[in-house]
């Protein structure tokens, strides 16, 4: 028994956000951005209408639509992000409360793992399709990143990056040997955790970070506090990303890990006839496009497009390139991330 991938979504917001419209909140310009990221736009989620959920939602019923069942059959559903709707509960109760099958009470299992959350849930879902435990699993990555950004000078390094959308898929079992999963590859190491994080609000109160710069409670006040004064008067309570290091590590681990994908399956680089990687930074997708040395019509980047979507990047530009036929039946696709934790994982797909 493997799983295979029965149909494939993606939802962008309508609003497109320049690198010349971010200048006008920040000292930054369309040459920077470019030089750095390879971003030229990103969408933002129209507030106080849309939400994480809703996002995710709307390329749910797509990818539903196309394996040809009704939302009543999604017997599971796992939900990736870092954005969610709430603190808690997770976005996948909100958005099995969305689709309307409530009545059906599946299970819903929220993933944190930010950059790589599809990969990680793809690899959970492959589990329980051929454990026999389910038959129809909804996977949806979505972010709507716009709501918690600093868009000051200060914050232009991560702001500028990131954008919001969702993309999903629905997972099922197949007994054809030629089409599936065929292997995952999923790592983590807590290391330098803090270096790509968003650090406040916490229940840390800063105890292991060994610094006051994160936000320490107000001593006098009893047991933990969430939220301090020194977190909102210190601009505490945004993300923060060491640019270098991640890179640095990113541009190590990304082709380690689809290398050990296919020497799990016995295939070579060669093999690959598409490789859709994480759209952190086009300059990272560049340098292991060169390390693995895949023409480009192998690669698929659309970060120039919609920015870093984080755990939706990868369904986003899986769904665009099966839109766009650019997988066909019997193509092996190669989905490879890096992210926050730092966490990162490879998939071999064969379509």
């Amino acid at each position: 028994m493997r799983t295979k991938i029965a149909g494939i979504g993606h939802y962008v917001p309508e609003k497109v956000v320049t690198n010349e419209d971010l200048t006008q909140y920040m000292d930054t310009s369309n040459e920077w951005i470019i030089e750095r990221t390879g971003i030229e736009e990103r969408r933002y989620a129209a507030k106080h209408k849309e939400t994480t959920s809703t996002l995710g939602a709307k390329a749910a019923r797509i990818a539903i639509k196309n394996a040809g069942i009704e939302p009543e059959d999604v017997d599971f559903i796992i939900f990736a992000t870092l954005s969610p709707d709430y603190y808690f509960p997770g976005c996948g109760v909100l958005l099995q409360r969305e689709l309307g099958i409530t009545h059906r009470e599946a299970a819903a299992l929220d993933i944190r793992n930010q950059c790589s959350g599809f990969i990680y849930g793809l690899s959970i879902a492959d589990q329980f399709i051929k454990s026999g435990m389910y038959k129809n699993i909804l996977l949806v990555g979505a972010e709507m990143h716009s709501m918690g950004l600093d868009f000051s000078t200060e914050g232009r390094n991560v702001t500028v990056i990131f954008g919001d959308g969702a993309g999903a898929v629905i997972l099922q079992p197949t007994e054809d040997d030629n089409q599936g999963i065929l292997t995952t590859c999923l790592h983590s190491d807590g290391t330098h955790a803090e270096e790509l994080a968003m650090i406040n609000p916490g229940s840390h109160s800063g105890y292991h970070l060994g610094t006051e710069k994160y936000g320490y409670p107000d001593p006098s006040t009893p047991g933990g506090t969430f939220v301090t004064q020194k977190m909102i008067d210190d601009n505490l309570m945004a993300p923060n990303m060491s640019g270098q290091l991640v890179f640095k590590t990113a541009v190590v681990k990304f082709p380690a890990v689809i290398k050990e994908a296919l020497e799990n399956t016995g295939l070579e680089t060669t093999d690959i006839d598409l490789l859709v990687p994480h759209q952190a930074n086009l300059r990272i997708s560049q340098f292991v496009q060169r390390a693995l040395k895949l023409p480009d019509e192998k690669v698929v980047n659309n970060i120039q497009k919609y920015g870093n979507t984080t755990a939706a990047s990868i369904p986003i530009a899986l769904s665009e390139a099966w839109h766009d036929g650019r997988i066909q039946t019997g193509d092996l696709v190669c989905l490879a991330a890096f992210g926050s934790g730092f966490t990162w994982g490879s998939a071999l797909v064969r379509w």
